[in-house]
């Protein structure tokens, strides 16, 4: 699962939304770090959708245009949730494995100053 599908689907993941509020709260929920285009955002949604990820909840008419809202499916929510498991033990793993490097690094008998380094 890309990292913008994931931030699309997290966004769906309280309820349907349209496409320029899944791009607010896509933004929002990644601190800044995925900014999409309408463009792109329906290219995810169209290939979620084709998936059984996600799928068209409504259409309004806000203002003289349509307005598609799109919400998660089953599939989808078993989806999402296992793309969070998935990356919450990675960050676990990654953790772990700076704190030994931190703590192996702080078992190292220091060299006095001055002294010759012979490896």
């Amino acid at each position: 699962m890309t990292r913008t599908a994931f931030y699309v689907l997290t966004a769906l993941a309280d309820g349907p939304r349209h496409g320029y509020d899944i791009v607010q709260e896509a933004e929002t929920l990644s601190d800044g770090q995925v900014k999409l285009r309408i463009g792109t955002l329906y290219g995810v949604l169209d290939r979620l959708a084709a998936e059984g990820i996600i799928e068209l909840d409504r259409e309004e008419a806000h203002e003289g245009r349509l307005r598609k809202y799109y919400r998660l499916t089953e599939h989808g929510e078993v989806a999402l949730g296992a793309e969070a498991r998935r990356m919450a033990s990675g960050a676990q793993a990654a953790t772990r494995r700076l704190a030994a490097r931190r703590a192996a690094r702080e078992a190292r008998p220091t060299r006095p100053e001055g002294a010759a380094d012979t490896s």
